[in-house]
Protein backbone atom coordinates (compact mmCIF):
# COMPACT_ATOMS: atom_id res chain seq x y z
CA UNK A 1 0.00 0.00 0.00
CA UNK A 2 1.41 3.38 -1.02
CA UNK A 3 1.39 6.64 0.92
CA UNK A 4 0.43 10.21 0.21
CA UNK A 5 1.86 13.26 1.99
CA UNK A 6 -0.31 16.36 1.82
CA UNK A 7 -1.01 19.52 3.81
CA UNK A 8 -3.13 18.99 6.90
CA UNK A 9 -6.61 20.46 6.49
CA UNK A 10 -9.06 21.11 9.27
CA UNK A 11 -11.55 18.64 7.80
CA UNK A 12 -8.83 16.00 8.10
CA UNK A 13 -8.29 16.58 11.82
CA UNK A 14 -10.00 13.30 12.74
CA UNK A 15 -7.42 11.42 10.66
CA UNK A 16 -4.66 12.34 13.10
CA UNK A 17 -3.65 9.73 15.70
CA UNK A 18 -5.37 10.04 19.08
CA UNK A 19 -2.36 11.49 20.86
CA UNK A 20 -1.82 14.09 18.13
CA UNK A 21 -5.45 15.21 18.40
CA UNK A 22 -5.29 15.50 22.19
CA UNK A 23 -1.73 16.77 22.63
CA UNK A 24 -1.66 20.45 23.58
CA UNK A 25 1.91 20.54 24.87
CA UNK A 26 2.83 23.31 22.43
CA UNK A 27 -0.53 24.95 22.03
CA UNK A 28 -1.56 25.64 25.67
CA UNK A 29 0.59 27.27 28.34
CA UNK A 30 -0.15 25.51 31.66
CA UNK A 31 0.53 28.79 33.48
CA UNK A 32 -2.59 30.31 31.91
CA UNK A 33 -4.81 27.59 33.38
CA UNK A 34 -3.94 28.11 37.03
CA UNK A 35 -5.80 25.47 39.03
CA UNK A 36 -8.29 24.89 36.24
CA UNK A 37 -8.54 21.56 34.42
CA UNK A 38 -8.39 21.39 30.64
CA UNK A 39 -11.76 19.78 30.02
CA UNK A 40 -11.46 19.06 26.30
CA UNK A 41 -7.88 19.05 24.93
CA UNK A 42 -9.08 17.77 21.55
CA UNK A 43 -11.31 20.83 21.17
CA UNK A 44 -8.40 23.09 22.18
CA UNK A 45 -6.09 21.47 19.62
CA UNK A 46 -8.62 21.79 16.81
CA UNK A 47 -9.32 25.41 17.75
CA UNK A 48 -5.59 26.18 17.69
CA UNK A 49 -5.17 24.60 14.25
CA UNK A 50 -8.16 26.55 12.98
CA UNK A 51 -6.70 29.82 14.27
CA UNK A 52 -3.26 29.26 12.77
CA UNK A 53 -4.63 28.10 9.41
CA UNK A 54 -6.92 31.12 9.22
CA UNK A 55 -4.29 33.69 10.19
CA UNK A 56 -1.12 32.16 8.72
CA UNK A 57 -1.94 29.24 6.45
CA UNK A 58 -1.03 25.56 6.34
CA UNK A 59 0.75 24.43 9.52
CA UNK A 60 1.00 20.66 9.12
CA UNK A 61 1.75 17.78 6.79
CA UNK A 62 0.15 14.38 7.11
CA UNK A 63 1.07 11.04 5.54
CA UNK A 64 -1.88 8.77 4.80
CA UNK A 65 -2.32 5.40 3.15
CA UNK A 66 -3.58 5.24 -0.42
CA UNK A 67 -5.73 2.09 -0.73
CA UNK A 68 -5.59 0.37 -4.08
CA UNK A 69 -8.57 0.64 -6.39
CA UNK A 70 -9.98 -2.70 -5.24
CA UNK A 71 -9.86 -1.85 -1.54
CA UNK A 72 -12.77 -0.41 0.42
CA UNK A 73 -10.55 0.66 3.30
CA UNK A 74 -10.53 4.30 4.35
CA UNK A 75 -7.17 6.13 4.29
CA UNK A 76 -5.36 5.94 7.64
CA UNK A 77 -2.68 8.18 9.09
CA UNK A 78 0.92 6.98 8.90
CA UNK A 79 2.57 10.08 10.31
CA UNK A 80 2.32 13.83 10.76
CA UNK A 81 4.36 16.96 11.42
CA UNK A 82 3.25 20.35 12.76
CA UNK A 83 4.86 23.79 12.54
CA UNK A 84 3.85 27.42 13.06
CA UNK A 85 5.11 30.94 13.65
CA UNK A 86 6.67 30.99 17.13
CA UNK A 87 4.30 33.74 18.24
CA UNK A 88 1.42 31.30 17.85
CA UNK A 89 3.10 28.65 20.02
CA UNK A 90 2.75 29.46 23.76
CA UNK A 91 5.19 26.77 24.92
CA UNK A 92 7.97 28.23 22.74
CA UNK A 93 8.46 31.06 25.23
CA UNK A 94 9.02 28.69 28.18
CA UNK A 95 12.17 26.95 26.96
CA UNK A 96 15.54 27.90 28.49
CA UNK A 97 16.93 28.35 24.96
CA UNK A 98 14.12 30.67 23.81
CA UNK A 99 13.35 32.84 21.96
CA UNK A 100 13.03 31.46 18.45
CA UNK A 101 14.66 33.72 15.85
CA UNK A 102 12.20 36.23 14.38
CA UNK A 103 12.88 35.07 10.80
CA UNK A 104 12.14 31.40 11.55
CA UNK A 105 9.11 29.12 11.63
CA UNK A 106 9.02 26.71 14.58
CA UNK A 107 8.86 22.96 13.98
CA UNK A 108 6.91 21.69 16.98
CA UNK A 109 5.96 18.02 16.81
CA UNK A 110 6.32 14.96 14.61
CA UNK A 111 4.99 11.43 14.89
CA UNK A 112 5.17 8.22 12.88
CA UNK A 113 2.74 5.41 13.60
CA UNK A 114 4.10 2.07 14.80
CA UNK A 115 4.87 -0.41 12.04
CA UNK A 116 6.32 2.07 9.53
CA UNK A 117 9.96 2.94 8.85
CA UNK A 118 10.22 5.93 11.21
CA UNK A 119 13.32 7.60 9.80
CA UNK A 120 12.28 7.34 6.16
CA UNK A 121 8.78 8.65 6.70
CA UNK A 122 10.00 11.38 9.06
CA UNK A 123 12.49 12.50 6.40
CA UNK A 124 9.71 12.56 3.80
CA UNK A 125 7.42 14.61 6.04
CA UNK A 126 10.18 17.08 6.79
CA UNK A 127 11.00 17.38 3.08
CA UNK A 128 7.41 18.41 2.42
CA UNK A 129 7.58 21.02 5.18
CA UNK A 130 10.76 22.47 3.70
CA UNK A 131 9.37 22.54 0.17
CA UNK A 132 6.29 24.42 1.30
CA UNK A 133 8.19 26.93 3.43
CA UNK A 134 10.69 27.59 0.64
CA UNK A 135 7.78 28.37 -1.69
CA UNK A 136 6.37 30.72 0.96
CA UNK A 137 9.66 32.58 1.28
CA UNK A 138 10.50 31.47 4.83
CA UNK A 139 14.19 31.94 5.63
CA UNK A 140 14.70 29.31 8.34
CA UNK A 141 13.15 26.49 10.32
CA UNK A 142 13.94 26.14 14.02
CA UNK A 143 13.08 23.54 16.64
CA UNK A 144 13.64 22.81 20.30
CA UNK A 145 15.20 19.36 20.50
CA UNK A 146 15.49 16.92 23.38
CA UNK A 147 18.76 15.22 24.26
CA UNK A 148 18.97 11.69 25.72
CA UNK A 149 19.49 13.25 29.15
CA UNK A 150 16.10 14.96 28.91
CA UNK A 151 14.36 11.58 29.17
CA UNK A 152 15.65 11.27 32.73
CA UNK A 153 13.78 14.39 33.85
CA UNK A 154 10.48 13.59 35.52
CA UNK A 155 9.51 15.61 38.57
CA UNK A 156 9.30 19.35 37.73
CA UNK A 157 9.91 20.21 41.38
CA UNK A 158 13.33 18.53 41.38
CA UNK A 159 14.89 20.25 38.38
CA UNK A 160 16.49 23.60 37.69
CA UNK A 161 13.85 26.36 37.65
CA UNK A 162 14.79 27.26 34.06
CA UNK A 163 13.82 23.76 32.92
CA UNK A 164 10.69 23.39 35.04
CA UNK A 165 8.30 25.19 32.60
CA UNK A 166 9.16 22.68 29.87
CA UNK A 167 8.21 19.70 32.05
CA UNK A 168 4.81 21.07 33.05
CA UNK A 169 2.70 19.00 30.68
CA UNK A 170 -1.01 18.39 30.24
CA UNK A 171 -2.82 15.06 29.92
CA UNK A 172 -0.68 12.37 28.34
CA UNK A 173 1.89 14.84 27.01
CA UNK A 174 5.54 14.28 27.92
CA UNK A 175 9.01 15.38 26.90
CA UNK A 176 9.68 12.07 25.13
CA UNK A 177 6.47 12.15 23.10
CA UNK A 178 6.11 15.83 22.33
CA UNK A 179 9.62 17.17 21.68
CA UNK A 180 11.58 16.07 18.62
CA UNK A 181 14.82 14.17 19.17
CA UNK A 182 17.81 16.53 18.80
CA UNK A 183 19.96 13.84 17.17
CA UNK A 184 17.38 13.32 14.43
CA UNK A 185 17.28 17.07 13.77
CA UNK A 186 21.06 17.20 13.46
CA UNK A 187 21.06 14.17 11.17
CA UNK A 188 18.85 16.03 8.68
CA UNK A 189 20.94 19.20 8.71
CA UNK A 190 19.81 21.29 11.67
CA UNK A 191 22.59 23.08 13.54
CA UNK A 192 22.56 23.84 17.26
CA UNK A 193 22.35 27.62 17.72
CA UNK A 194 21.54 27.63 21.44
CA UNK A 195 23.25 24.74 23.29
CA UNK A 196 21.64 23.18 26.35
CA UNK A 197 22.13 19.83 28.16
CA UNK A 198 18.43 18.99 27.79
CA UNK A 199 16.67 21.26 25.31
CA UNK A 200 18.95 22.84 22.68
CA UNK A 201 17.49 25.09 20.02
CA UNK A 202 18.42 24.08 16.46
CA UNK A 203 18.15 25.88 13.14
CA UNK A 204 17.98 24.92 9.47
CA UNK A 205 18.65 27.65 6.94
CA UNK A 206 16.25 27.53 4.00
CA UNK A 207 17.60 30.38 1.88
CA UNK A 208 21.08 28.99 1.30
CA UNK A 209 22.92 25.71 1.34
CA UNK A 210 19.93 23.48 2.04
CA UNK A 211 22.15 20.88 3.65
CA UNK A 212 19.11 18.71 4.30
CA UNK A 213 18.73 17.64 0.68
CA UNK A 214 21.26 14.84 0.45
CA UNK A 215 19.96 13.15 3.60
CA UNK A 216 16.32 13.62 2.59
CA UNK A 217 16.85 12.32 -0.93
CA UNK A 218 18.76 9.28 0.33
CA UNK A 219 15.96 8.50 2.77
CA UNK A 220 13.36 8.92 0.04
CA UNK A 221 15.24 6.57 -2.25
CA UNK A 222 15.11 3.90 0.46
CA UNK A 223 11.41 4.58 1.01
CA UNK A 224 10.56 4.53 -2.69
CA UNK A 225 12.37 1.23 -3.12
CA UNK A 226 9.63 -0.50 -1.15
CA UNK A 227 6.58 1.70 -1.72
CA UNK A 228 5.54 4.27 -4.26
CA UNK A 229 5.24 7.70 -2.65
CA UNK A 230 2.29 9.46 -4.26
CA UNK A 231 1.54 13.15 -4.06
CA UNK A 232 -1.75 15.00 -4.67
CA UNK A 233 -2.52 15.65 -8.33
CA UNK A 234 -0.34 18.45 -9.67
CA UNK A 235 2.05 18.46 -6.70
CA UNK A 236 4.70 16.12 -8.08
CA UNK A 237 6.84 13.78 -6.01
CA UNK A 238 8.95 14.90 -3.10
CA UNK A 239 12.11 13.82 -4.88
CA UNK A 240 11.28 15.70 -8.08
CA UNK A 241 10.25 18.81 -6.16
CA UNK A 242 13.42 18.70 -4.06
CA UNK A 243 15.55 18.34 -7.17
CA UNK A 244 13.68 21.20 -8.82
CA UNK A 245 14.48 23.44 -5.85
CA UNK A 246 18.12 22.40 -6.12
CA UNK A 247 18.23 23.12 -9.86
CA UNK A 248 16.64 26.52 -9.34
CA UNK A 249 19.18 27.38 -6.67
CA UNK A 250 16.46 27.68 -3.99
Amino acid sequence: MSARISPLRLEGFEQLPKHARRCVFWEVDPATLGDSHLADPEFEKEAWLSMVMLEWGSCGQVATTVPDEHSAAEPSCLGYVLYAPPGAVPRAHRFPTAPVSPDAVLLTSMGVEFGHAPDDLAHSLLAQVIEELVRRGVRALEAFGRTPAASELHDPQLVDPTVRPVLEALGDCSVDRCIIDAEFLQDVGFVVVAPHPYFPRLRLELDKGLGWKAAVEAALERLLASAQLEQPVGAGSTVSNALQIKDNGG
